[in-house]
């Protein structure tokens, strides 16, 4: 990547940078095109036998619900029944959510835009565009992290002069404010560098991580970048902005000793005027607008998290610059593509289809995956198959960062045959009030009392009321009539921060699936929500994550209780000379195997692939279980939602154990104790069941219980990293003698009480 080669291989000069011109383009070729992708008739074929299969299972299970003399289990028909009800369940529930799964991997479709037409047509007409970029806590989220993604969403290739930046401070911290400050003066240097050598990716500390030396103009500007950097983490670590420092800019003095993170007044702060013709770069080019904005917080009044404020945002940006396009993405999120705003408008834009589209959403990526993927994170098969399956319904997840949105159906604005939009539309920048007064006007839009008895949160702006808020927006968006895209371009458009411990990462899901399945319990159902308004394909779709949560019932009861019931020598399965036996293994295996070739096809190696299948069954037996839990609380009840903020800040140590693929633990989460009960009570299982066959020589017995000690085998595989982090490390990231102690004891008290069952 780096410089583009050689130099001027960026274009240079004062302009936005985009592609060259098409000439004679053809006005009625489309911006974008849609591909399906292939094998569809293979899949349906494949997916056909396997759903014969569950039928079997589902066969078995019905007939043998009443055991008769005769059958497989005579000896142990009364031991097993309620376990066999428990497996009927279980098998139930993962055949159904197979089946919702199907749809999206019926429909896979892929969206290519051709941002060469759109320069050839409207280069001249482009549309003015509001990046929001927020973030929360100044700790968690360090401001050097959040100024390096604002660098990056300042140099895109596209008109400065349409461009303007926004910062939400949800922290309300100075030295975020300060840091904003800097990355101002640096970007004089750092856009019209990033322009002139073609710079990819325009953050500057990964660029400068990735990049050795090469001349005196790039070592200039990463002098520039580090003395930056260490003014900034100076400050932060003093905890203290010199006097000097306060006193050359007015916007301090909007802090005072009674400013506290969740107590204080509304503050804007326009720190590039994008209107100043002499707000200019060292080339003399036009800057983008720069704003700094920490809505007003006060301790009795709710302030709906990250959702409200980027409805703040929506509401200080139409004042300011109102631009038609808006791209929000998450402080730890970078612009990786320098071109992916003209990209997008190949969506909007297009002239056949480009009026219906709400927004356009780019997948979550991450510039820290290990090797082998030890958290799962980058998950593949869900970017390339899964998403791209609901987008074949021209409907895409929101996902709350990444996202390019029409400012009009993010601010609830319905969908009519007879809109049309306007493609010519250009930056709409507010030049009749001055800075002051512009500051002033949108401190007001920023009170918490702003919303008071409006439809903000409700129908205007993102939803309120759930964790995952941007799911429920984007859904709501689509049942008001309009279409979304999905794009997965090539090169990533952005790059995030991914958890590099377990614990992080299982508490991101467990907020994850928690917000999801409390979607599925609200209104907003896309069943019942959606019915009508978008297509049924769709609405399986969103449940596939919805109902996450869910599988943690049928995963729990087959981690538990067939290993319990082989430790006492009774069967839950067919012989393996039944042909009963045969439905079971064809849709484990045939499943795995394709699983596993989906995978691969997608990008991903074999221990990838086995890393992400460890993942899931951790998920399932953790997160997903306590984000049921929670839910079927609240909605009786007796909690309320919580967001819980992840660190992107690691310790050396931590982050060298994640870069040598040891798993985290390190702590005792209660989490962390049901994973290692689970594992331990496996491994109790099969080592005692193989014993009391060894000592009785009963090994006839096996043919019965092959399934099962199948299963068990299975699960001390996947736990593989547990139990060497309860007996063998020593380093910090090992269990806790508690969790050990705590595992131990209830997988034996599993064991001793299920005779008495």
């Amino acid at each position: 990547m780096g410089r583009g080669g050689s130099r001027g291989g960026g274009g240079g000069g004062c302009g936005s940078g985009g592609g060259g011109r098409e000439e004679a383009a053809d006005p009625l070729q489309p911006l974008f095109e849609t591909k399906e992708a292939k094998g569809r008739v293979a899949y349906k074929l494949f997916a056909c036998t396997i759903m014969v299969g569950i039928c079997l299972i589902w066969l078995y299970r019905i007939v043998q619900l009443i055991p008769r003399g005769g059958g497989d289990h005579d000896d142990d028909q009364e031991g097993r029944s309620w376990a066999w009800i428990g497996m009927f369940m279980a098998e139930l529930w993962f055949g159904f959510y197979w089946i919702i799964t199907q749809p999206v991997r019926l429909n896979v479709r892929y969206r290519l835009p051709f941002k060469d037409r759109l320069s050839s047509r409207y280069e001249d007409k482009l549309p003015g565009v509001d990046i929001f970029v927020c973030t929360a806590d100044p700790v968690m989220e360090p401001p050097t992290l959040v100024i390096n993604t604002i660098l990056s969403v300042m140099s895109y290739n596209y008109p400065p002069e349409k461009l303007s930046v926004y910062l939400s401070d949800d922290g309300g911290s100075e030295f975020t404010f300060y840091a904003l400050l800097e990355a101002s003066n640096f970007s004089k240097y750092w856009i019209p560098f990033c322009k002139k050598f073609n710079v990819e990716p325009r953050n500057p500390e990964a660029y400068f991580a990735q990049e050795t030396y090469h001349d005196q103009e790039w070592l200039a500007i990463k002098i520039k970048y580090e003395e930056m950097k260490n003014r900034i983490e100076s400050a932060t670590a003093q905890e203290r902005i010199s006097r000097e420092i306060r006193d050359q800019y007015r916007g301090f003095s909007e802090w005072n000793d009674k400013v506290t993170k969740q107590n204080h007044q509304s503050i804007v702060q326009i720190i590039i005027d994008g209107r100043d013709t002499k707000a200019v770069d060292k080339e003399g080019c036009q800057l983008p607008t720069l704003v700094y904005m920490a809505r007003e917080k006060r301790p009795k009044r709710p302030h709906n998290f990250k959702a409200g404020a980027m409805n703040s945002l929506i509401r200080v940006s139409s004042e300011i610059s109102n631009g038609s396009i808006i791209l929000n993405v998450d402080c730890d999120m970078y612009a990786n593509n320098a071109d992916s705003i003209r990209e997008a408008l190949c969506f909007f834009m297009d002239e056949k289809r480009g009026h219906e589209i709400a927004f356009v959403q780019h997948p979550q990526t991450f510039n820290n995956i290990t090797q082998n993927d030890l958290y799962g994170n980058n998950n593949l098969v869900v970017k390339q198959v899964e998403l791209a399956g609901i987008g074949g319904y021209d409907v895409a997840l929101y996902c709350g960062t990444g996202c390019f949105h029409r400012r009009e159906s993010l601010s609830g604005r319905e969908y009519s045959k007879d809109y049309r939009g306007n493609r010519d539309k250009e930056a709409n920048k507010n030049f009749e009030k001055k800075v002051h007064e512009l500051e002033e006007v949108s401190k007001v839009l920023a009170n918490c009392s702003y919303e008071t008895d409006t439809q903000w949160g409700k129908e205007m702006g993102l939803v309120y009321g759930c964790a995952v808020e941007d799911i429920v927006t984007g859904l709501t968006i689509q049942c008001k009539g309009w279409k979304s895209m999905y794009y997965n371009p090539e090169r990533n458009a952005f790059l995030g921060v991914a958890p590099t411990t377990l614990d992080t990462a299982l508490v991101q899901f467990k907020r994850w699936s928690e917000g999801m399945f409390q979607i599925f319990f609200s209104k907003y159902c896309p069943f019942i929500y959606g019915h009508g308004k978008i297509k049924l394909g769709a609405q399986m779709g969103y449940c596939i994550y919805l109902l996450w949560a869910t599988l943690s019932l049928p995963t729990l009861y087959y981690v538990i209780v067939p290993p319990l019931y082989l430790l006492h020598g009774i069967s839950l399965f067919p012989k393996v000379s039944s042909m009963w036996f045969i439905p079971f293994a064809y849709v484990f295996i045939a499943n795995r195997v394709y699983s596993l070739i989906e995978a691969l096809n997608c990008g991903s190696t074999v221990k990838i692939w086995w890393n992400l299948q460890r993942m899931w069954m951790i998920r399932r037996t953790t997160a997903f279980l306590f984000a049921f839990m929670d839910v079927i609380i609240k909605q009786l009840g007796l909690s309320h939602t919580a967001f819980v903020l992840t660190s992107k800040v690691v310790t050396e140590d931590v982050s060298n154990r994640y870069e040598q693929e040891i798993m985290e633990f390190g702590s005792s989460s209660i989490m962390f104790t049901m994973l290692g009960k689970f594992a331990i009570l496996n491994l109790f299982c099969l080592v005692g069941a193989t014993f009391k066959k060894v000592v009785l020589q009963d090994f006839g017995a096996l043919e019965n219980l092959i399934s099962q000690v199948f299963l068990c085998g299975m699960m001390i595989l996947i736990n593989l990293p547990v139990y060497e982090a309860m007996f063998f490390r020593k380093d910090k990231g090992c269990l806790p003698f508690s969790v050990m102690f705590k595992s131990i004891v209830l997988a034996s008290l599993a064991c001793l009480i299920m005779p008495m069952i």
